[in-house]
């Protein structure tokens, strides 16, 4: 799971594994694999990371 930020500053919470698609378009678009779209205002790059981050974190700990 991952923590982003919406443009209206809320944050939400993405499960990782459900990503299917990152896009700027000049915003931030995320899609997941059940068709959801979220805009955020992490780029594209932020949101890599986050994810790799996310999985030494699960992965580190078996």
């Amino acid at each position: 799971m991952i923590e982003v930020t919406r443009f209206k500053g809320t944050k939400i919470v993405i499960n990782s594994d459900m990503i299917e698609t990152i896009e700027e378009t000049p915003d931030t678009v995320i899609t997941l694999t059940n068709g959801k779209k979220y805009v955020v205002s992490e780029s594209s790059k932020d949101i890599i990371g986050l994810v790799i981050d996310y999985k030494k974190h699960i992965f580190g700990k078996l």
